[in-house]
Protein backbone atom coordinates (compact mmCIF):
# COMPACT_ATOMS: atom_id res chain seq x y z
CA UNK A 1 0.00 0.00 0.00
CA UNK A 2 1.22 3.47 -1.20
CA UNK A 3 0.86 6.90 1.57
CA UNK A 4 -1.84 7.63 -0.76
CA UNK A 5 -4.09 4.85 -0.48
CA UNK A 6 -3.32 4.89 2.94
CA UNK A 7 -4.26 7.96 3.63
CA UNK A 8 -7.00 7.81 1.18
CA UNK A 9 -8.59 4.91 3.85
CA UNK A 10 -9.80 7.79 6.58
CA UNK A 11 -8.25 6.24 9.55
CA UNK A 12 -4.36 6.94 9.36
CA UNK A 13 -1.02 6.34 11.69
CA UNK A 14 0.30 10.21 9.92
CA UNK A 15 3.69 11.61 12.20
CA UNK A 16 6.05 13.67 10.77
CA UNK A 17 9.81 13.31 10.93
CA UNK A 18 12.29 16.13 10.36
CA UNK A 19 16.08 15.05 9.63
CA UNK A 20 18.73 17.85 10.32
CA UNK A 21 22.15 18.37 9.01
CA UNK A 22 24.56 20.81 9.79
CA UNK A 23 27.38 21.71 8.05
CA UNK A 24 29.95 19.56 9.45
CA UNK A 25 28.14 16.58 8.32
CA UNK A 26 26.20 15.71 11.63
CA UNK A 27 22.73 14.44 10.98
CA UNK A 28 20.03 14.47 13.31
CA UNK A 29 16.58 13.25 13.67
CA UNK A 30 13.36 13.84 15.25
CA UNK A 31 9.59 12.98 14.96
CA UNK A 32 6.24 14.21 16.79
CA UNK A 33 5.17 10.52 17.21
CA UNK A 34 5.41 8.96 20.56
CA UNK A 35 8.00 6.75 19.51
CA UNK A 36 11.29 6.54 17.83
CA UNK A 37 11.11 6.20 13.99
CA UNK A 38 14.00 4.84 11.92
CA UNK A 39 14.57 4.97 8.07
CA UNK A 40 17.26 5.85 5.71
CA UNK A 41 19.53 5.28 7.94
CA UNK A 42 18.20 7.99 10.42
CA UNK A 43 16.83 7.42 13.96
CA UNK A 44 13.94 9.94 14.86
CA UNK A 45 13.72 10.94 18.47
CA UNK A 46 10.27 11.19 19.84
CA UNK A 47 11.54 12.65 22.79
CA UNK A 48 13.39 15.72 20.77
CA UNK A 49 10.04 17.98 22.20
CA UNK A 50 10.70 19.19 18.47
CA UNK A 51 7.25 20.57 16.58
CA UNK A 52 6.35 22.48 13.02
CA UNK A 53 3.71 24.97 12.51
CA UNK A 54 1.65 24.48 9.29
CA UNK A 55 3.71 25.11 6.12
CA UNK A 56 2.99 27.42 4.02
CA UNK A 57 3.98 25.95 0.67
CA UNK A 58 2.82 27.81 -2.72
CA UNK A 59 3.72 27.68 -6.59
CA UNK A 60 6.73 29.91 -8.46
CA UNK A 61 9.95 30.99 -6.46
CA UNK A 62 8.37 32.20 -3.25
CA UNK A 63 9.64 31.28 -0.49
CA UNK A 64 8.07 29.10 2.09
CA UNK A 65 7.14 29.82 5.23
CA UNK A 66 7.37 27.90 8.24
CA UNK A 67 8.98 27.75 11.62
CA UNK A 68 9.84 25.04 14.25
CA UNK A 69 10.02 25.05 18.17
CA UNK A 70 11.59 22.79 20.97
CA UNK A 71 12.99 22.28 23.44
CA UNK A 72 16.61 22.42 24.22
CA UNK A 73 18.12 18.93 25.75
CA UNK A 74 21.37 17.26 25.48
CA UNK A 75 19.56 14.49 23.64
CA UNK A 76 18.56 16.94 20.96
CA UNK A 77 19.37 20.58 20.39
CA UNK A 78 21.66 22.33 22.66
CA UNK A 79 22.18 25.77 23.70
CA UNK A 80 25.76 25.34 23.28
CA UNK A 81 25.71 24.13 19.39
CA UNK A 82 23.27 26.77 19.13
CA UNK A 83 25.06 29.57 20.32
CA UNK A 84 28.31 28.48 18.56
CA UNK A 85 26.85 28.44 15.67
CA UNK A 86 26.54 24.94 14.60
CA UNK A 87 23.08 25.09 13.35
CA UNK A 88 23.42 27.78 10.56
CA UNK A 89 22.38 27.09 7.85
CA UNK A 90 21.53 23.59 8.32
CA UNK A 91 19.71 21.09 5.59
CA UNK A 92 16.39 20.14 7.05
CA UNK A 93 14.02 17.60 5.54
CA UNK A 94 10.36 17.05 6.77
CA UNK A 95 8.47 14.27 5.72
CA UNK A 96 5.09 12.80 6.36
CA UNK A 97 5.23 9.10 7.02
CA UNK A 98 2.78 6.00 8.70
CA UNK A 99 4.54 5.57 11.43
CA UNK A 100 3.55 2.21 11.65
CA UNK A 101 5.12 1.11 7.83
CA UNK A 102 7.85 3.65 7.53
CA UNK A 103 8.22 2.65 3.78
CA UNK A 104 4.99 4.61 3.45
CA UNK A 105 6.41 8.54 3.29
CA UNK A 106 6.40 11.49 1.43
CA UNK A 107 8.75 14.64 1.59
CA UNK A 108 6.86 17.53 2.31
CA UNK A 109 9.29 19.93 2.90
CA UNK A 110 13.53 20.75 2.09
CA UNK A 111 15.22 23.71 2.72
CA UNK A 112 17.52 25.46 5.59
CA UNK A 113 17.22 26.40 8.91
CA UNK A 114 17.24 30.15 8.80
CA UNK A 115 17.55 32.21 12.29
CA UNK A 116 17.55 30.89 15.46
CA UNK A 117 16.06 32.21 18.89
CA UNK A 118 16.46 31.10 22.49
CA UNK A 119 14.33 31.42 25.44
CA UNK A 120 13.10 29.89 28.36
CA UNK A 121 14.90 26.66 27.85
CA UNK A 122 13.00 26.45 24.23
CA UNK A 123 14.83 27.60 20.95
CA UNK A 124 12.57 28.69 17.72
CA UNK A 125 13.93 28.46 14.45
CA UNK A 126 12.89 29.60 10.65
CA UNK A 127 12.60 27.01 7.87
CA UNK A 128 13.61 28.43 4.73
CA UNK A 129 12.65 26.85 1.18
CA UNK A 130 15.30 25.75 -1.59
CA UNK A 131 13.66 29.00 -3.08
CA UNK A 132 15.01 31.29 -0.74
CA UNK A 133 18.95 31.85 -2.23
CA UNK A 134 17.37 32.81 -5.42
CA UNK A 135 16.46 35.64 -3.51
CA UNK A 136 19.59 37.15 -3.35
CA UNK A 137 21.66 39.45 -5.22
CA UNK A 138 24.39 37.77 -7.40
CA UNK A 139 26.71 38.40 -10.24
CA UNK A 140 30.82 39.95 -10.66
CA UNK A 141 31.40 42.95 -8.91
CA UNK A 142 33.98 44.97 -10.64
CA UNK A 143 36.62 46.61 -8.69
CA UNK A 144 40.54 46.51 -7.75
CA UNK A 145 40.18 44.33 -5.35
CA UNK A 146 40.16 40.67 -5.43
CA UNK A 147 36.53 39.02 -5.79
CA UNK A 148 38.03 35.56 -4.34
CA UNK A 149 38.32 34.20 -1.08
CA UNK A 150 41.68 32.92 -0.18
CA UNK A 151 41.97 28.89 -1.09
CA UNK A 152 38.66 28.75 -3.00
CA UNK A 153 38.20 27.68 -6.19
CA UNK A 154 38.59 30.67 -8.02
CA UNK A 155 42.04 31.94 -6.16
CA UNK A 156 43.29 28.03 -6.07
CA UNK A 157 45.81 28.93 -3.71
CA UNK A 158 47.02 25.73 -1.46
CA UNK A 159 46.98 26.46 2.03
CA UNK A 160 48.52 23.57 2.95
CA UNK A 161 52.25 25.67 1.24
CA UNK A 162 54.46 25.21 3.62
CA UNK A 163 54.77 28.62 5.70
CA UNK A 164 51.26 29.70 4.69
CA UNK A 165 49.33 28.20 7.86
CA UNK A 166 50.03 26.84 11.16
CA UNK A 167 48.69 24.26 13.37
CA UNK A 168 49.71 25.61 16.91
CA UNK A 169 48.38 24.82 20.94
CA UNK A 170 46.64 27.36 22.18
CA UNK A 171 48.41 28.93 25.56
CA UNK A 172 45.78 31.13 26.77
CA UNK A 173 42.90 33.51 26.09
CA UNK A 174 41.50 37.15 26.66
CA UNK A 175 37.54 37.15 26.60
CA UNK A 176 37.74 41.27 25.78
CA UNK A 177 38.65 41.82 23.04
CA UNK A 178 39.03 38.24 21.47
CA UNK A 179 42.68 37.43 21.75
CA UNK A 180 44.39 34.15 21.46
CA UNK A 181 48.03 33.90 22.83
CA UNK A 182 50.41 31.27 21.60
CA UNK A 183 54.34 30.61 21.94
CA UNK A 184 56.85 32.47 19.53
CA UNK A 185 56.07 31.07 16.18
CA UNK A 186 59.27 31.32 14.61
CA UNK A 187 58.38 30.44 10.77
CA UNK A 188 56.32 33.25 10.06
CA UNK A 189 56.96 36.50 10.55
CA UNK A 190 54.59 38.80 13.48
CA UNK A 191 51.59 40.45 10.67
CA UNK A 192 51.95 37.46 8.48
CA UNK A 193 48.28 36.00 9.47
CA UNK A 194 46.52 39.25 10.05
CA UNK A 195 43.39 39.10 7.92
CA UNK A 196 43.29 35.09 7.68
CA UNK A 197 41.19 33.02 9.98
CA UNK A 198 41.90 30.60 12.49
CA UNK A 199 40.10 26.93 12.51
CA UNK A 200 39.46 25.13 15.71
CA UNK A 201 41.32 21.44 15.31
CA UNK A 202 40.33 20.22 18.96
CA UNK A 203 38.56 20.84 21.90
CA UNK A 204 34.90 21.71 22.60
CA UNK A 205 35.22 24.14 19.54
CA UNK A 206 36.29 22.11 17.29
CA UNK A 207 35.45 22.37 13.84
CA UNK A 208 34.41 26.26 14.19
CA UNK A 209 36.38 29.50 12.49
CA UNK A 210 36.92 33.32 13.03
CA UNK A 211 38.34 36.08 10.90
CA UNK A 212 42.15 37.39 12.44
CA UNK A 213 42.02 40.98 12.88
CA UNK A 214 45.37 41.36 14.09
CA UNK A 215 48.79 39.29 14.45
CA UNK A 216 51.45 40.87 16.49
CA UNK A 217 54.29 39.89 19.07
CA UNK A 218 53.21 41.27 22.66
CA UNK A 219 55.28 40.11 25.70
CA UNK A 220 57.61 37.54 23.86
CA UNK A 221 54.02 35.76 23.06
CA UNK A 222 52.19 35.44 19.52
CA UNK A 223 49.48 37.31 20.04
CA UNK A 224 46.39 36.55 17.25
CA UNK A 225 43.08 39.32 17.51
CA UNK A 226 39.48 37.94 16.05
CA UNK A 227 36.84 40.47 14.85
CA UNK A 228 34.68 38.38 17.01
CA UNK A 229 34.71 35.54 19.33
CA UNK A 230 33.98 31.94 18.36
CA UNK A 231 31.29 31.79 20.60
CA UNK A 232 31.92 28.39 22.08
CA UNK A 233 34.97 27.69 24.84
CA UNK A 234 38.71 27.10 24.35
CA UNK A 235 41.02 25.61 26.74
CA UNK A 236 44.89 25.70 26.69
CA UNK A 237 45.92 23.14 25.10
CA UNK A 238 42.80 23.14 22.05
CA UNK A 239 45.07 22.87 19.15
CA UNK A 240 44.41 26.22 16.55
CA UNK A 241 45.35 26.02 12.87
CA UNK A 242 46.13 29.80 11.88
CA UNK A 243 46.26 30.59 8.07
CA UNK A 244 47.63 33.73 6.64
CA UNK A 245 46.21 36.59 5.42
CA UNK A 246 45.00 38.22 2.34
CA UNK A 247 44.19 42.28 1.67
CA UNK A 248 42.85 41.35 -1.87
CA UNK A 249 45.83 43.42 -3.85
CA UNK A 250 47.14 42.44 -6.79
CA UNK A 251 50.56 43.59 -5.26
CA UNK A 252 50.06 41.23 -2.37
CA UNK A 253 48.70 38.14 -4.70
CA UNK A 254 52.06 38.76 -7.10
CA UNK A 255 54.80 39.15 -3.72
CA UNK A 256 53.33 37.42 -1.12
CA UNK A 257 51.13 33.97 -3.31
CA UNK A 258 52.66 34.47 -6.34
CA UNK A 259 49.15 34.08 -7.68
CA UNK A 260 48.97 36.79 -10.07
CA UNK A 261 47.24 34.23 -12.80
CA UNK A 262 44.29 34.06 -10.48
CA UNK A 263 44.13 37.23 -9.26
CA UNK A 264 40.18 37.87 -9.59
CA UNK A 265 39.98 41.76 -9.84
CA UNK A 266 40.69 44.71 -11.91
CA UNK A 267 43.42 46.69 -10.60
CA UNK A 268 43.66 49.34 -13.80
CA UNK A 269 39.97 50.09 -13.47
CA UNK A 270 39.15 54.06 -13.10
CA UNK A 271 38.60 54.93 -9.62
CA UNK A 272 35.84 57.16 -8.48
CA UNK A 273 37.48 60.38 -8.44
CA UNK A 274 38.94 60.14 -12.20
CA UNK A 275 35.45 59.01 -13.42
CA UNK A 276 33.45 62.27 -11.91
CA UNK A 277 36.58 64.48 -13.40
CA UNK A 278 35.88 67.47 -15.33
CA UNK A 279 37.96 69.99 -17.94
CA UNK A 280 38.08 73.65 -15.39
CA UNK A 281 39.59 77.06 -16.35
CA UNK A 282 42.67 77.98 -15.54
CA UNK A 283 43.67 74.42 -15.22
CA UNK A 284 46.25 72.95 -17.81
CA UNK A 285 43.81 71.08 -20.88
CA UNK A 286 46.84 70.07 -23.26
CA UNK A 287 44.17 66.76 -23.93
CA UNK A 288 47.26 64.57 -22.60
CA UNK A 289 46.12 61.34 -20.36
CA UNK A 290 44.54 61.62 -17.12
CA UNK A 291 46.01 60.11 -13.47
Amino acid sequence: MSLAQHLSTGATTIARAWALTRRDGLTLGFTDHDRDLTFDGVTFRADSGLTARALEQVTGLAVDNSEAVGALRDAGLREADIMAGRYDGAALVIWEVNWAAPDQRRVIFRGTLGEITRAGGAFRTELRGLSEPLGQPGGRIYHAACAASLGDTACRFDLNTPGFSAEVPLAAQRAEPAQLRFAPIETVAPGWFAGGRVVVLSGAAEGLVAQIRDDRVRDEMREITLWDSLRADLAPGDVLRLEVGCDKQAGTCRMKFNNLLNFRGFPHIPGEDWLTSYPKAGAPNQGGKRR
